[in-house]
Parts: structure tokens; C-alpha cells; sequence
């Protein structure tokens, strides 16, 4: 049994978190954080926790109040876990961060795409990046795990064994993503109301998005050649989900039966990544509320263009669960432990 704490628990990935760790066996919440709800009960802003968490509350983020803790997830803004990592870290205690604060490897690049000064630069180069699939062995041993962010999860795992395989021009990739609004998270703005969103969908951050140059590191990390990748976020009116249509151009010749056994072999063993049947087309519906994601393979036309539908829900796979994933990992826990959650239908 393990303790955990949560900073920034009265977000949406916060809140995920709760909802996960409470029916995890091996996972005492130790603490939770938050500055406007601090010592009131958890289970009094959210209802949906009575009974699972006590009469545990919220406690300002310090610190002190962590202290005791094993390991510590940041479901916070970015900027914050870079504040109070290394202290904790010092104190042996693991730190999973849900934030863009050590994703990228090129500090000079955080800086550039964030907007402020990284004020722990030198524990970059530690953190071991929190996509399972792609890095099961070396989060074992992370001592700072740096969660994916949740259009990258979806786009990298899509197209993870076109480039492992080195199969398609890497030169000339296409991912055209879409997500529900949560991905904007829990704060009040206009252009995340459901007057604004409902019956409406729209592009954004075409010139460039802050998850551009993450996906594009893990991407090269797989093939170590040049990428170059045109990604168009859109929001959606819709809660959860993100779907992923992904493109790229064959270099081999290669017919669709056997780029669906390509995806097949490469996701054969994994627990929370699905291929589906050939020719199926993939629902965000499928995946709500699970850790799951669903891919689906396509050629058209027998052509030269493949397409890779893949989806997740972002606040599960691409979020919360994902993080729990990376923690059973570290801990030696059965990876999909706490996790084996059926996707909500309808």
C-alpha cells in the first residue's frame, strides 16, 4: 500500500484522479490539494466520492502536507510542478506530472511554446516521458514521470508502427485531431461555454500549438530521421473524447491486409490499446471513461495514403488513467490495475 497526494485536485484530471485512485487496492490518498476549497471535505464538492474517501479534505499545497506521501501527481496548470518537484523529490517522493512542465527536452523550446522561465531546468533531462507503450521500461525505474499530453497520445500511438516499421515519409505526416471541450480544463471562459460550443465546431492553433513540438520529439525519437508534421487541433461540442485522423504516405509497398497486421503485432500485448477489426471505424463513444485506446488502419483506394483513426478519452487515457498506468509501472503494480474500467455507453 502506497499514499499518494494530489495537487490541484478540483480540476477535471484531479478529479479523474480521485475517482481512480478510490478503487485502487493498493493506493491510500493521503492528500489533496487546493487554495480556494482548502478544508473543506472532497466528497462535499463532489458528491460522486461519498463514501470512498472518508472525511479527507482539502489542504493548501505544501510541502508539509505532502510530506508523507509515496508518490505525488500534479493535475495542475503548467508551471506549477516545476515549483515543487525537486523538494519533493528530495524527500524520496515520486512525482508524476499531468503538466507540460518537463515534456520537452529542449528547455529553450518549453520556453518559447509556455510563455515563462522553466525554474527547474536541471531536472528535465531526469523526467522519463509518461507514454507507456512507448516507454514500459524506463518508467520502472522514474523517479519524475512527465505524463503525454492528450492529442499527443492519440497521434503518437497512431503513428507508432508506421514509423517503428519505417514504412511512410516522414517528411510529410498530417494529424487532424479534434476534442471535447474538457480539454480546455474546468476554469470559466467564454469560448468553452456550451452557448459557444454547442452546435458549433472549429480549428484552432493551426500556425502552431503548444503540443506541436511534443508530439514531433516523440515522433523522431521513434525513427530518428526528420519530421515534419502538420497538426490541426479542433474543439468539438462534445464533453470527453479525442479523435485523431492521421495521414502519411507510404514509401514501401505494402496492401492494407498487411499494415492491419502491422498495427496488430505491434499492440499485440498491450492491454489498453485496441486495434480494431479491418475496415472499422473508431468511436470516442467506445472509449469514454476507460484507458483505452482504439486504432483502426486504412488504405484507401489501395493507394499510397494511409489513414489511422485513433481514439481516446482525454481525461482517462489521455490524462488521468495514464498517469495511474505510469505509477503501476513505477510501484510494480499490475500495469492495468485500477484500470480495467468498460467504457460508459451510451
Amino acid at each position: 500500500m502506497i499514499k499518494a497526494g494530489i495537487v490541484g485536485g478540483t480540476g477535471y484530471t484531479g478529479v479523474e484522479l480521485l475517482r481512480i485512485l478510490a478503487l485502487h487496492s493498493q493506493v491510500e490518498i493521503h492528500a489533496v490539494t487546493s487554495r480556494t476549497d482548502s478544508q473543506m471535505r472532497v466528497d462535499a464538492l463532489y458528491p460522486s466520492l461519498r463514501g470512498y474517501l472518508g472525511d479527507l479534505t482539502f489542504c493548501l499545497p505544501t510541502v508539509d502536507a505532502l510530506s508523507e506521501c509515496d508518490v505525488v501527481f500534479f493535475a495542475t496548470p503548467n508551471g506549477t510542478a516545476m515549483l515543487m518537484a525537486e523538494e519533493l523529490l528530495d524527500k524520496g517522493i515520486k512525482v508524476i506530472d499531468l503538466s507540460a512542465d518537463f515534456r520537452l527536452k529542449d528547455v529553450a523550446e518549453w520556453e518559447k511554446w509556455y510563455g515563462m522561465t522553466h525554474s527547474s531546468p536541471a531536472l528535465v533531462s531526469q523526467a522519463v516521458y509518461g507514454l507507456p507503450e512507448l516507454h514500459r521500461d524506463a518508467l520502472k525505474n522514474a523517479n519524475l514521470i512527465a505524463c503525454a499530453g492528450c492529442y499527443p497520445t492519440a497521434v503518437q500511438l497512431g503513428f507508432a508502427p508506421l514509423l517503428e516499421a519505417s514504412v511512410v515519409d516522414t517528411t510529410h505526416l498530417i494529424a487532424d485531431v479534434k476534442s471535447g471541450v474538457s480539454g480546455a480544463g474546468r476554469k470559466a471562459e467564454i469560448a468553452t461555454l456550451m452557448s459557444e460550443t454547442g452546435e458549433s465546431f472549429k480549428s484552432y492553433g493551426v500556425s502552431g500549438h503548444r503540443h506541436l513540438p511534443e508530439i514531433a520529439q516523440g515522433l523522431k525519437a521513434m525513427t530518428n530521421q526528420h519530421i515534419n508534421l502538420t497538426f490541426v487541433p479542433h474543439l468539438t461540442p462534445m464533453i470527453r473524447g479525442i479523435h485523431a485522423t492521421l495521414y502519411a504516405t507510404l514509401t514501401h509497398e505494402i496492401t492494407q491486409s498487411q499494415l492491419q497486421v502491422l498495427f496488430e503485432n505491434r499492440y499485440a500485448d498491450e492491454f489498453f490499446v485496441d486495434v480494431l477489426p479491418q475496415g472499422s471505424h473508431p468511436d470516442t463513444r467506445n472509449v469514454r471513461g476507460s484507458n483505452r485506446c482504439q486504432i483502426a488502419v486504412h488504405l484507401p483506394q489501395n493507394g499510397k495514403t494511409v489513414v489511422v483513426l485513433s481514439v481516446i478519452d482525454n481525461l482517462v487515457k489521455g490524462a488521468a488513467g495514464q498517469a495511474v498506468q505510469a505509477m503501476n509501472l513505477r510501484f510494480g503494480f499490475h500495469e492495468n490495475h485500477g484500470l480495467s474500467t468498460v467504457a460508459l455507453y451510451p
